[in-house]
């Protein structure tokens, strides 16, 4: 099945200012239990105004000097909430020198709502963004109190920030993927089709019955979800796993990983069928037969000829890449 890049990064500007970026694995969701305002102390010298889709307007005393850092939700969205390291979100963020109170790093004017990162993009740069974002909702404009040592001393450095300086950091969070399929589940009668099992993270496994493959396209919704629809206007973000059929092991799956981008021109027939019409939050297994897969030519592992079975989970719907 062919692949859709992953977008340029919402975070380039501040991505860029830190050595590496290291991707996380998919955990499990965790429970969204926390304060609005974690140090009401700390977060009360800093006021920030505007609306949500408006850059924001930070007023802190100078020189701020912090002890500890903090985080408070000015605003807070009603949308899908941050709970995994491997989700993926965009993000907005504005960071300002507590010493003398100048921009650092500028939110963009307009948000690219195609530049789609994994949580852990940001929270590996800088830590304490990680208590701040956890179970912040998708709308949520959320303030960050950055005290010395909650950045690294080399990004403190590219930032011209002293060993000594704090920084207030506004972090929006302009949009967010499911981490996994989260619905209703549906019943499906199953005979002669693969048994589905869910890992904690939400990862499938794939069990085959002793019985011959379907000679037809079989999709199956096996959790509904109440989100937008997949019609194909949008390239859409899953995460699947893929298997011949009757194999002990899948040929691809994008759980050790982010969850991919796809377009329905972009994949097998079968694969397309499958997701149109389905809504985000859904997880699908389809049974693709030859003629709706690859027919009688080998790709890679996958002999010519075979049937292919498929769970998908569909994470979300992508915005149009701006020109």
């Amino acid at each position: 099945m062919r692949k859709t890049p992953a977008a340029v990064s919402g975070l380039a500007v501040l991505a860029l200012a830190a050595l590496t970026l290291v991707g996380c694995s998919a955990g499990a969701p965790a429970a969204c239990d926390r304060p609005a305002v974690s140090d009401p102390v700390v977060m009360d010298l800093i006021t920030v105004s505007g609306d949500a889709d408006e850059a924001p307007e930070i007023d802190i005393p100078t020189p701020l000097r912090l002890v500890e850092g903090g985080y408070h939700d000015v605003i807070t969205g009603e949308g899908t909430p941050l709970t995994a390291p491997s989700q993926l979100s965009v993000l907005d963020i504005t960071l300002v020198n507590g010493a003398t109170g100048e921009t650092i790093v500028q939110a963009p004017s307009e948000t690219d709502l195609t530049a789609v990162f994994p949580t852990s993009a940001i929270t590996d740069i800088i830590p304490a963004f990680e208590s701040a974002l956890q179970c912040a909702t998708e709308g949520s404009r959320v303030v960050v109190a950055l005290a010395p040592g909650d950045m690294s001393a080399d990004l403190m450095t590219r930032f011209g920030l002293a060993e000594d300086d704090s920084a207030v950091a506004v972090i929006d969070v302009r949009k967010v993927y499911l981490p996994r399929a989260e619905g209703t589940l549906q019943f499906n009668s199953g005979n002669g089709l693969p048994s589905i099992s869910r890992a904690p993270d939400g990862r499938p496994g794939i069990s085959f019955p002793d019985a011959a493959a379907p000679t037809d396209l079989v999709i199956q919704t096996l959790i509904k979800g109440d989100g937008d629809v997949v019609t194909g206007d949008a390239p859409v973000r899953v995460h699947y796993s893929g298997a011949v059929w009757g194999a002990d092991e899948t040929f691809d799956s994008s759980w050790d990983g982010e969850g991919r981008s796809l377009t329905l021109d972009g994949v097998v027939p079968g694969f397309a069928a499958a997701l149109e019409g389905q809504t985000v939050g859904s997880q699908v297994m389809v049974v693709v037969p030859p003629d709706q897969g690859y027919g009688d030519q080998a790709q890679g592992s996958i002999p010519a000829g075979s049937t292919l079975v498929f769970v998908i989970d569909i994470l979300g719907l992508d915005a149009a890449a701006t020109q």
